[in-house]
């Protein structure tokens, strides 16, 4: 069981404002070496944010930017298998790669969220949130401090691995086979989420208006896997936030399903908040996996 498993924190909801990188690697299932640094984004720290993680811009004040880190990040991750939970630290990682025009890294990927659903189908009811899964699992973290993250990460696949007997090697071509023995051979919309899709059991909400229709857009979302529900609950895991109506929001600057994904993080509920970009890259990993 060699393998890194990696995390992030970013300053704002623009995820190439990464803050904070952690990762962990793993060598016959142990931690062999930690590494966690503070980034400065060059970019403004959220407030909300700032209230998740509790990284701020004076903390980082004297950080090495992302460009800074780079060549140690590239020459950790290269060529290596890198568990990180759902996609969001992996597009996250290209987009500030991007900023500076730099190439993306070029490990070999491998979603322990993915991992989860495969080993544990009863999470598809209850999410597949890091912190829900540990909560299960009965690992104890610090959540949203990105090396314990990392950490719990990589603990949830050595689980997984010893539940199913399977190596890491194993699990990384296990992953893009199908995980329910289930045949697609109709056209048919799965609203409920298709059980096929990368991202079976995430139930994702939409606010706001997007470039598309927002029965288009709900589309594409269930034939990735994701459930689609009109309004902000427990049970949701991400929102994707389109351009707002200043006269529907009553004086406020953000609608009320985004506040209320607000409120439901602060309780500690793992809900993600998109922006119709990040909603486009998530599908587009999707179908290309």
């Amino acid at each position: 069981m060699n393998f890194l498993a990696i995390d992030l924190e970013t300053a704002n909801a623009d995820y190439s404002s990464i803050c904070q990188i952690g990762i962990a690697e793993f060598q016959n299932g142990e931690i062999i070496d930690k590494w966690k640094v503070l980034i400065n984004p060059e970019d403004y720290f959220d407030p909300f944010n700032v209230s998740i993680h509790g990284i701020s811009e004076k903390d980082v004040k004297n950080a090495p930017t992302f460009k800074q880190v780079y060549e140690e990040l590239n020459n950790r991750l290269n060529g290596k298998i890198t568990i990180h939970h759902m996609p969001f630290d992996r597009i996250a990682i290209n987009r500030a790669c991007d900023c500076y025009s730099l190439e993306h890294t070029s490990p070999k990927w491998l979603d322990s969220a993915k991992i989860v659903r495969i080993t544990w189908t009863d999470f598809a009811h209850s999410g597949y949130g890091l912190s829900n899964i540990a909560k299960h699992l009965n690992i104890s973290f610090e959540h949203h401090d990105a090396l314990e993250d990392a950490i719990t990460a990589g603990i949830v696949v050595i689980k997984a691995s010893e539940m199913s007997n399977l190596t890491i090697e194993e699990w990384f071509k296990r992953v893009g086979q199908p995980i329910f023995n289930y045949k697609n051979g109709s056209s048919r919309i799965y609203l409920e989420g298709n059980p096929e899709g990368q991202f079976y059991g995430e139930n994702i909400v939409f606010t706001g208006a997007l470039s598309i229709p927002r029965s288009e857009a709900g589309i594409i979302a269930s034939k990735i896997g994701c459930k689609v529900t009109n309004s902000v609950a427990k049970t949701t895991t991400m929102l994707v936030v389109g351009l707002q109506d200043d006269t529907k929001l009553a004086g406020y600057e953000k609608s009320s399903k985004h506040r209320k994904a607000e409120e439901l993080i602060e309780k500690g509920i793992s809900i993600r908040i998109l922006s119709e970009n990040d909603f486009v890259e998530i599908c587009n990993l999707a179908e290309n996996e």
